[in-house]
Parts: C-alpha cells; structure tokens; sequence
C-alpha cells in the first residue's frame, strides 16, 4: 500500500526545503512560493521529510510518482513470494525409486531458487521407538545424497513431534 504524502495544501509547515523532480534543490522558500512555484510548473509539492528541518519537499507530478511507488512496490512482492519453501515428504516404508522421483522434484525446487524442507513423516508406534527413529533419521540422509544439486543445509537434521526433518537450499 502506497505510504501516504502530503500533496498542495495539505502541507503546513511554513518554510520547506524544496527540490524538483530530479533531486535538484531549489532552496528554503515558504510553503506559499514553492505552491506558487508547483503550479507555475503544473505539478504538485509533495512532502517526502515532514520531520526534517525544515521539511523537505519536491515539485514533481503526483500521479506518475505514485504510480511508480505502486510498480516498485509489486516488484518487492514478487520478490517475496518466490522465497517460498517447498516441502517433500517422504515415508519410512519409501521405496529407492520413490526416493530418486522425490529427489528429482527436490532438485526442480532448488534450481528455481526455493528453500526445501524435507520431511519424513513417522505414524503410529514408529514414533516413540528408536529403531524407526534411527531407520528414519537414516532414510533422509540417503534422500539427501540422491540430490544432484549441491546443496547448503540451512537447519540441521532434527527431530520434531512427528518424524523427521531437515530445510536446505542450493
């Protein structure tokens, strides 16, 4: 959401710092003369600095520098949202073939740049015994040397409620 300036008359700091679209400074003037000086131009004064002294503004158009503050911040989101985390899944009883599949995916997820958490899930009684405990901690230690891509462990393999769990990334 674009952060809200004061345009024109919603300014009321009597002496303003004023500069032109480019960054240019004009000099300290009162609100009066850089208006006055705004609409010579035909643009608007925007306050950017309301707590500076004395406030700094600029003369420049309104709706271009607000359509370009919306742009910019889209492209921040974009950012954002491929920094996503992806999980894969595994089960004790998986198969070397359905371990190679789930590799082959890991390895998709981590060429685009996203975090993988790999997770092998315990059921039941499998939970509470060491011996799956260690088939499990084993079976994602081997999942992780079917990767082709070379990888950065982010967080160390560790235990949770559960099963298993590890987040790595290229």
């Amino acid at each position: 959401m674009l952060k809200k300036f004061k345009i024109n008359n919603q300014i009321t700091a009597p002496e303003l710092r004023v500069a032109d679209a480019d960054g240019q400074q004009i000099g300290v003037m009162s609100r009066d003369e850089a208006l006055k000086l705004a609409k010579e131009k035909g643009l608007d004064l925007i306050e950017f600095a309301p707590l500076a002294k004395p406030p700094v503004a600029r003369i420049m158009d309104y709706g271009k520098f607000a359509y370009r503050e919306e742009k910019e911040e889209r492209k921040q989101k974009a950012k954002q949202k491929k920094e996503s985390l992806k999980i894969v899944r595994l089960g004790l009883n998986a198969g070397v073939n359905d371990l190679k599949v789930k590799a082959g995916k890991a390895d998709e997820f981590l060429e685009e740049g996203l975090k993988v958490q790999v997770e092998l899930v315990l059921k039941g009684r499998a939970k509470y015994q060491k011996t799956f405990s260690d088939l499990g901690k084993q079976k994602i230690e081997d999942f992780l040397k079917l990767i082709s891509v070379p990888v950065k462990i982010i967080s160390e393999l560790k235990k949770q409620p559960k099963g298993w769990n590890v987040t790595i990334v290229k």
